[in-house]
This record gives C-alpha cells, structure tokens and sequence, in this order.
C-alpha cells in the first residue's frame, strides 16, 4: 500500500476512522533517528497488508503532535477502533515494529 503521509485535513478519515489497525510515526526531517528508522517504516508499509502505517512530520503537523502528546521523536503510536492503543519510542528494527502493531 504505501506510507501515508497525514494532515489534520486526512488524520480523521485515514486513522481515526479507519477499519483496520494503524501504525503512526510521529517524526521530523532533522531527526537523525528518524531517518534511520525511515526507511524500515517505508518497507513495512510495503509488506504490510492488514494494516495502515502513516506518517505525520512534526514540523508540518503541530497540532497533531501537541494532541497525542509527542515529546520526542520518532514516536509511535498504534491506533484500533480510533484510539490510541500502543505507544513507544525510538527508532528500532523491523521486528519491534511490527510487534508493536500487533500488540
């Protein structure tokens, strides 16, 4: 499928209203860790079939970080039935993101 990219104008209808888990990373373009773990979001949201991964770049998208109350970045979050579900942060492999989506 692909990464979305979110907006506050999309975040509604791609994540809160969405039918099946979403993972969201909450990142920046000047965050080394970030773009480390880029790359592996954007395979994931390849391989991924049951589920949305999204993006949402802090910097483009304060209110939505100042709304789920991301601190520091890249922050995860794993969205079911439009709620937040799971939370961790850090960049990490492939494996603990994916655990986390099915968590």
């Amino acid at each position: 499928m692909g990464v979305i990219h979110l907006t506050k104008e999309n975040f509604q209808k791609e994540v809160l209203e969405a039918e099946v888990p979403v993972l969201v990373d909450f990142w920046a373009t000047w965050c080394g860790p970030c773009q480390m773990v880029g790359p592996i979001v954007e395979e994931l949201a390849g391989e991924v079939t049951d589920a949305k991964i999204c993006k949402v770049d802090v910097d483009d998208q304060p209110e939505l970080a100042r709304k789920y109350h991301v601190m520091s970045i890249p922050t995860f979050l794993v969205f079911r039935n439009g709620e937040v579900a799971k939370r961790d942060m850090g960049a990490m492999p492939k494996e603990q993101l994916m655990e986390l989506l099915k968590a």
